[in-house]
């Protein structure tokens, strides 16, 4: 079975930079923009400035020229036609400067939009790298665990469970943990739940321990053969020491062949919080008022960037039947989300990866 050993997640796609979105460009088409309506707004200020002075002007000609009487009566018609073209041109500077504002503030909304878009879709890319992160990594759980569970000191602890076995079973999965760090524990469990062996028995005391009640244990009993595998949701696990765990399984069978009789299960208890966190605080992000976040298919916060609500806070996103997408909520944040895309045989768990950034 080929596959990668042991890959450090945060090193898997480098994380990318939200500044890198063509903000920038739009910020300096808005400052130009804002600059022309400046400018103009005071150019037609300056405009109607000048004709307010014609307008005088040629008030004090017609006053002048009334006093003058018939002496006057021609200048009276130059400074009432005066007074006519600064009124006009006083029009066309008020007209100019309602249009010049009227274009420029729409121009500067459509600017502001297209940041927010070019902004909102970087955020979306970003929720699909972190997720898409997890999802090569956790593949490689899944090869790691049917592969593993054809190894000859576990299966032959599983078909012949005694003392002299299972210490052979702990020494092959704690060389295993050792370059596997990973993973906080491996156990080797007979079929109706009790673990026969665990990987790192100072640390844990989980041998004799019976684990038929869980989930994972269960689902992992109903595998049809050595080429199947169950994953699970992020869980606390009180063998553990209540550490956040993602539990991979698949069945140990007689003679380490795919097809052969089921005689055990191998759990891999993958070391969550560590790996989900480099996954999260690895996406750079352009302020402290973003948030990066994995969600399982129940929107229920499993990492997070600032460390809060893991295991227990549900976002209320808005999917609407959408894999992807961005939009902003009530309070103006802006939520982006990218579902589980799967990788090679592994199709993910329904999770999803989100960003939000506030708008306060």
């Amino acid at each position: 079975m080929a596959m990668e050993r042991n890959s450090h997640l945060a090193r898997a796609i480098p994380p990318a930079d939200p500044a890198d979105d063509g903000s920038d460009i739009s910020a300096l088409i808005a400052r130009l923009t804002a600059e022309v309506n400046q400018i103009a707004c005071e150019k037609t200020r300056s405009i109607q400035n000048i004709t307010n002075q014609m307008k005088m002007l040629a008030l004090n000609a017609l006053i002048e020229s009334s006093r003058a009487g018939v002496q006057g009566a021609g200048f009276a018609v130059v400074a009432q036609e005066v007074r006519n073209v600064g009124q006009q041109v006083e029009t066309i500077a008020r007209e100019l400067e309602t249009q010049l504002t009227a274009r420029t503030g729409s121009l500067m909304s459509s600017i502001d939009n297209m940041t927010e878009r070019s902004r909102g879709e970087r955020m979306v890319d970003l929720s699909l790298n972190a997720i898409e992160l997890i999802d090569r990594n956790l593949y490689e759980r899944t090869c790691d665990v049917r592969w593993w569970a054809t190894d000859s000191a576990v299966v032959d602890g599983a078909a012949s469970p005694n003392d002299i076995t299972a210490a052979h079973v702990s020494e092959r999965l704690a060389v295993i943990l050792g370059a596997y760090t990973v993973y906080l524990d491996l156990w080797l469990c007979d079929l109706d739940g009790n673990v026969l062996a665990g990987g790192r028995g100072d640390r844990f005391k989980v041998k004799g321990a019976n684990v038929a009640g869980t989930s994972w244990f269960r689902a992992a009993r109903e595998l049809r053969s050595g080429d199947g595998y169950t994953a699970h949701d992020v869980e606390r696990q009180p063998l553990l020491g209540n550490a956040q765990v993602a539990t991979y399984c698949a069945s140990v069978r007689e003679g380490g062949k795919a097809n052969g009789r089921a005689i055990g299960v191998l759990a891999v208890h993958f070391d969550w919080e560590t790996q989900a966190r480099a996954i999260v605080e690895g996406v750079r992000v352009d302020d402290d008022k973003t948030r990066v976040l994995l969600v399982d298919s129940n929107l229920r916060v499993i990492a997070a960037s600032d460390g809060q609500g893991l295991l227990s806070e549900k976002l209320p996103i808005a999917l609407n039947g959408r894999r992807s997408g961005f939009y902003h909520d009530r309070s103006g944040t802006l939520i982006a989300f990218h579902a589980t895309p799967g990788y090679e045989t592994y199709k993910g768990l329904g999770w999803y990866g989100v960003i939000m950034r506030s708008g306060k």
